[in-house]
């Protein structure tokens, strides 16, 4: 499904580092900060029918995390960890992104593909993340086996609305910090596959060539 390989997947890691520095060079931290914040609670508040009530002894995991994640909207009492590869990158060269100020995150700068955590979490989001990995069904793997038994994975994805284009897309890197490419049906059976259920596929934004999707998923006990 992915004929680039990880070659693609290098080009689409270089591509990410450049657009966050670019994204964030000149906007003040606290100002980026505290709308990202919002804009996290208000993802949560469209989810949170079909998403059980997020309580402090929940074990979280937030998978490609970014520089400014879900994880900065949960509480001191929750356990989180983030992860993500280019992590010690963010800490380095970007002054949004300081570990200090997340004292109950565990952040992790590796690949989701060489995750495997000594313990499952109660929820797993991995969110605008899933398409820019090298290996997609050993991250998909990855993310059911992090999820425990009876525990919720949410996962937001951009996903295809014309069967042309995503073969376009997938014959022709036109969209190079994605290296997959996939139908909504498509994502929800790579789910099904792994033991979820599917609790809800909720669009959140609709665009001429992509979807903007948040599946809410169950492992089964």
């Amino acid at each position: 499904m992915n004929p680039f390989g990880s070659l693609q997947w290098k080009l689409a890691q270089a591509l990410e580092w450049r657009w966050w520095r670019q994204y964030l060079k000149g906007k003040s931290k606290p100002q980026y900060l505290q709308w990202k914040k919002q804009y996290w609670q208000g993802f949560l508040q469209q989810i949170a029918t079909v998403l059980p009530p997020l309580n402090p002894t929940m074990r979280i995991l937030d998978a490609g995390c970014g520089p400014a994640g879900i994880f900065t909207v949960f509480t001191q009492q929750q356990t989180v960890v983030a992860l993500d590869p280019l992590l010690d990158q963010y800490q380095q060269k970007l002054p949004h992104f300081c570990p200090a100020d997340y004292p109950n995150v565990q952040f992790i700068c590796q690949p989701l593909e060489d995750y495997s955590p000594a313990l499952p979490f109660d929820v797993v989001f991995c969110l605008n993340a899933i398409n820019h990995v090298a290996r997609i069904d050993q991250c998909m793997d990855n993310l059911a086996m992090a999820t425990k038994p009876g525990g919720y994975l949410v996962l937001s994805i951009d996903a295809h609305n014309h069967p042309i284009l995503k073969r376009l897309f997938r014959l022709v890197p036109a969209d190079a910090l994605h290296p997959h490419q996939y139908s909504l049906q498509e994502y929800e059976q790579l789910l099904v596959s792994r033991g979820f259920t599917m609790v809800k596929s909720l669009l959140l934004k609709q665009e001429f060539i992509f979807g903007y999707w948040a599946l809410v998923v169950q492992k089964g006990n």
